[in-house]
């Protein structure tokens, strides 16, 4: 099958729906598919996995790296330009995502060449491919990833109710109703957009963690032995993620001033973004001041083998594949509660949980889990079980069942005269608004 997947930035190593993009081409490419991708970058363009931490390289500031042939991710791409924001470009290049050039003559290209097209984001090229299949009779699927609340935080927005649900009111009829099937990473995400109206068929398929982790899971297990934890001269605390105002690093860093063990923590933050100062700033009360690293998925295993426990913070999260990462290596992790987040559905008992926002709860959670180091062994095991249930390969196999029905669906259309108008009529709208990005 050749399949195209169709998102704005792809090769960005610091964004879970570039990352997730780029670890299902590779998974399907294995099953013997052809995957390209229509996108705005090029490898050449992006900063890689084992670029060393610096406040540039954290805050994602001109480092590079070039994809070799042993590691490609894709069959090939289709490149526009980069679409330029007045503005708020500065903005989208600290988070690591920015907008690809409707160019029409290469989206169409792209889809031409595909059998199915799978769109990832709700922004201008993604309307385009859309509005194309329509016209084309081209199978075509979303996803739903982004939270409106994911970009509305970056300019202080994040809790503005209305602010928010004019985005998913322009998704919605802009991308979401124009196609028959999307994939959603969790329950959590797949119940908010229907009851906002989304009509196509949900499929929740979670984003998926590599073998490695669920790897390295086993090696923990097989080599740990029982530690005297009250001897531990520093404990490590670690939260993988942007260093972004919805993902809260700065609850973790506000919370050691409340715990018993505060002068005893070593916070590590895995992530880089526009925070980076502000948390760098906070962090100058704590003895032990928050180490921020940048790396790979081999040294974040390792940093994760050797972490005590995870804390994942966030406000709002679609899914949060660095959470199962963290417990399918064997970690407890602390999980904020909040509704506006999926996170909290891996919790296995309310000792993982704690007030979102709330640095004094945060910390109760922290000290209960240190107090008690037998009962975090034994639910270390127990998380690192349920991790085994979001492998990569369970979700690519669920994912591409989805994108046949599809491929079934659109025959079937294909064949009746009345829903092939309906789609046309769809497409010529579609065509109209994505020709306005």
């Amino acid at each position: 099958m050749k399949i195209l997947f169709v998102i704005d930035s792809f090769y960005t190593t610091n964004n879970g729906t570039s990352i997730s993009a780029q670890r299902f081409a590779g998974e399907l490419r294995k099953r013997g598919h052809e995957v390209r991708v229509l996108c705005w970058d090029t490898p050449k363009d992006v900063q890689g996995d084992n670029v060393p931490c610096t406040k540039d390289s954290v805050q994602g500031v001109n480092n590079n790296m070039q994809y070799t042939k042993e590691n490609n991710l894709t069959d090939g791409d289709f490149t526009t330009e980069k679409f330029h924001i007045p503005v708020f470009q500065p903005l989208c290049d600290k988070h690591d995502f920015s907008f690809a050039y409707n160019d029409k003559e290469i989206v169409h290209k792209a889809c031409d060449w595909a059998d199915i097209v799978h769109v990832f984001v709700p922004f201008g090229i993604e309307m385009e491919a859309i509005s194309y299949c329509h016209r084309t009779g081209k199978p075509v699927t979303a996803a739903f990833h982004i939270q409106p609340e994911n970009m509305t935080s970056s300019v202080s927005m994040g809790k503005v109710e209305w602010f928010n649900e004019l985005f998913y009111r322009s998704f919605r009829r802009n991308v979401y109703n124009r196609v028959r099937h999307v994939h959603v990473p969790s329950y959590f995400m797949g119940k908010m957009i229907a009851e906002r109206g989304y009509t196509a068929k949900i499929h929740v398929i979670s984003n998926g963690i590599q073998d490695e982790f669920i790897e390295a899971g086993k090696r923990k297990v097989e080599s740990l032995k029982l530690k005297v934890e009250s001897q531990k001269q520093v404990f490590k605390i670690m939260m993988v993620g942007r260093l972004s105002q919805e993902k809260r690093q700065d609850v973790i860093i506000n919370a050691l001033k409340y715990s018993k063990y505060g002068d005893r923590i070593q916070l590590v933050f895995a992530g880089r973004g526009p925070e980076y100062d502000k948390y760098v700033e906070l962090g100058k009360a704590l003895k032990h001041q928050p180490q921020f690293i940048y790396v790979g998925r081999d040294e974040l295993i390792e940093e994760l083998l050797t972490t005590d426990l995870y804390v994942h913070a966030s406000d709002m999260e679609s899914e949060a594949i660095s959470c199962i990462e963290a417990f399918a290596t064997g970690l407890v992790p602390v999980i904020a509660n909040s509704e506006a987040s999926a996170t909290p559905q891996f919790a296995l008992d309310g000792r993982s949980l704690f007030m979102p926002g709330n640095p004094k709860d945060l910390a109760r959670a922290i000290d209960y889990w240190l107090d008690h180091p037998e009962e975090r062994r034994h639910m270390e095991e127990q998380y690192r079980l349920a991790g085994r249930k979001y492998s990569l390969a369970s979700s690519v196999t669920a994912f591409e069942e989805m994108l046949n029905e599809e491929i079934q669906d659109n025959e079937e259309v294909s064949c009746d005269p009345v829903a092939a108008n309906q789609s046309e009529h769809f497409s010529r709208r579609l065509h109209h608004r994505a020709a306005l990005w």
